[in-house]
């Protein structure tokens, strides 16, 4: 039985996704580093401020997260008065989860060295450039996708 090799580590695409994540998020993480808000955070906050309220189930879908690992992350985010959670009137079994103003107030406060992290990212790589590695990545995202 013959094996295939596997691809040299310079050109796995799984260990090169991990690399670009690092350089994106590197001076993200510098700035949140501030705040008190990881990442994580971070995302739902982005999520929740763009679409407005979500399920639970929903949130940690476009936040990128597991739903265990997104309850967790809920319950700080309560306490630290960044969202507020309410049970569904239609369905009991469902938490709907909202910004709250003490939310909004952190991505205002780094609203401006957020769009300078991604000015310089886009500088140094090109706006266009940069245009089609987002489309290539949502359609590597849909080709994963049934249907």
């Amino acid at each position: 039985m013959t094996q295939t090799p596997l691809r040299r580590t310079a050109r796995s695409l799984p260990i090169a996704l991990l690399r670009a994540r690092e350089t994106v998020m590197g001076p993200v993480r510098d700035m949140l580093a501030k705040s008190g808000v990881n990442e994580q955070k971070w995302r739902v906050l982005r999520v929740l401020d763009e679409s407005g309220p979500l399920d639970q189930s929903l949130l940690a879908e476009r936040a990128c997260l597991q739903l265990p690992s997104l309850t967790r992350i809920l319950r700080a985010m309560e306490d630290q008065a960044l969202i507020t959670r309410q049970t569904d009137d239609a369905d009991r079994r469902r938490s709907i989860v909202t910004i709250s103003e003490a939310g909004r107030a952190v991505l205002a406060d780094h609203a401006a060295e957020a769009a300078e992290v991604f000015a310089k990212l886009e500088a140094s790589y090109g706006r266009e450039r940069l245009e089609q590695l987002l489309d290539l990545l949502e359609d590597l995202n849909r080709a994963d996708k049934p249907g």
